[in-house]
């Protein structure tokens, strides 16, 4: 099978977007599709890969801001993965050709745009490429917090969704959210990404502890992601500083902060848990299993995730999760659930306090854990995503030319 991928997230970005995204067109070339990818790359084409796209650096962002450049040869299926100018052009691109278009919904647009201003910006420019005939108005709503820029975004969701074949949503949670948007316009498919399988054992946990300074024998609480608002961090420094009143020398690790660290260092200040925090940068993928290891209980405070691909990284490890989240407790492949806490510093902090103390419990989370990781295997997400493809019907294009004319 010919398929397109398309994301506006450069593979090297560590977050899920890309992690999804590598995973799943590895798998596919490793089981013999022809995959073309299409993403953000470097500038100069002497430097970039097959596939990539010249893009720009964006100032005090991870991100890369690509050419709207669609897809070049014939497929079969065309699978966009986020709604910047690549994915917009890449939809576009199959509409005139009457390609089925799978579109995969990693990221709660409603919820990130009282955080991210270019979130407003990329709808507006998404809206007028994809025909919403948005006036001064309407891009002043989404300038501005409230329910007109609410409004838009929901009108900008379904106009995606309705030049979709078949959503893939990452969750449950995902799933019910965006049928809601949708009223039944468009199919929509749980469909996860599995876990990478875990790195082989290197004594990671102790070499880890020992270039961190942290004890051996101290307990430690790993959080992994950005340290950004829309992530709870003031949750998460709360419950832990209740954590360190029955566990005086557990210790906090923090993957992935590149920025707030200044507020997240404040922060830790008023709750007086400085000395026990460390708060790290984020690594290269294949570093972050030794984390896992060197790590005792993850904790998740984000309510803003549609999947949060660590909570299933950390439980293939053997570590385990503690969260806040009720719509994503529920792990893939077993229908059992995830330990969850009412979003309170207390409450939250108690739960971290019970599975970094009481060994039955911290036992039975782990087991489960890691049924649902070996449950919800790479082989069976390849099945049920290749089977996907596979059924999908040819699509009409002609309701679509009149727009088509410039990229």
């Amino acid at each position: 099978m010919r398929i397109a991928h398309v994301s506006d997230s450069h593979l090297t970005n560590p977050e899920g977007v890309a992690t999804s995204v590598g995973t799943t067109v590895a798998l596919l070339r490793a089981a013999g599709h022809r995959v073309a990818l299409y993403c953000p790359g470097p500038l100069f084409r002497c430097r970039r890969r097959p596939g990539e796209v010249p893009s720009l650096s964006v100032p005090t962002r991870p991100y890369r801001l690509a050419l709207p450049r669609p897809p070049r040869a014939p497929v079969d299926v065309v699978h966009v993965h986020t709604t910047g100018p690549l994915g917009v052009a890449g939809l576009r691109w199959a509409a005139t050709r009457g390609v089925p278009t799978v579109l995969t919904w990693h990221t709660d647009l409603v919820a990130y745009a009282a955080h991210y201003p270019e979130i407003p910006i990329g709808a507006a420019y998404a809206g007028r490429r994809l025909g919403l005939r948005w006036r001064a108005r309407d891009l002043w709503a989404l300038a501005h917090p409230g329910a007109g820029r609410q409004a838009r975004l929901v009108a900008l969701g379904r106009t995606l969704l309705a030049h979709t074949t078949v959503l893939i949503a990452p969750s449950a949670k995902t799933a019910a959210m965006m049928a809601t948007m949708m009223a039944g316009r468009t199919p929509i498919v749980v469909l996860p990404t599995p876990a990478a399988a875990p790195h082989a054992d290197a004594d990671d946990r102790r070499r880890l502890r020992a270039r961190l300074g942290i004890p051996a024998d101290a307990p430690v609480l790993l959080a992994v992601g950005r340290a950004t608002p829309e992530k709870n961090p003031e949750l998460l420094l709360a419950a832990f500083a209740q954590v360190r009143r029955e566990l005086p020398t557990a210790r906090l690790v923090l993957l992935g902060a590149r920025r707030h660290r200044v507020a997240i260092r404040r922060i830790a200040r008023r709750y007086g848990v400085t000395g026990a925090l460390h708060l790290l940068r984020p690594v290269p993928r294949h570093r972050v299993g030794a984390h896992y290891r060197a790590a005792d209980v993850l904790a998740f405070t984000s309510t803003t995730d549609t999947q949060g691909l660590v909570l299933a990284e950390a439980e293939a490890y053997g570590l385990p999760v503690a969260m806040v989240d009720t719509l994503l407790a529920e792990r893939p492949g077993t229908g059992t659930t995830r330990p969850v806490a009412e979003p309170s510093p207390a409450a939250f902090g108690a739960l971290l306090t019970r599975l970094l103390t009481g060994r039955e419990l911290r036992a039975a989370v782990i087991r489960d854990g890691r049924a649902a990781a070996t449950s919800w295997s790479a082989e069976r997400y390849l099945a049920e995503l290749v089977k996907l493809y596979a059924s999908l019907p040819p699509v009409s294009c002609s309701s679509w030319r009149p727009s088509m004319r410039r990229w």
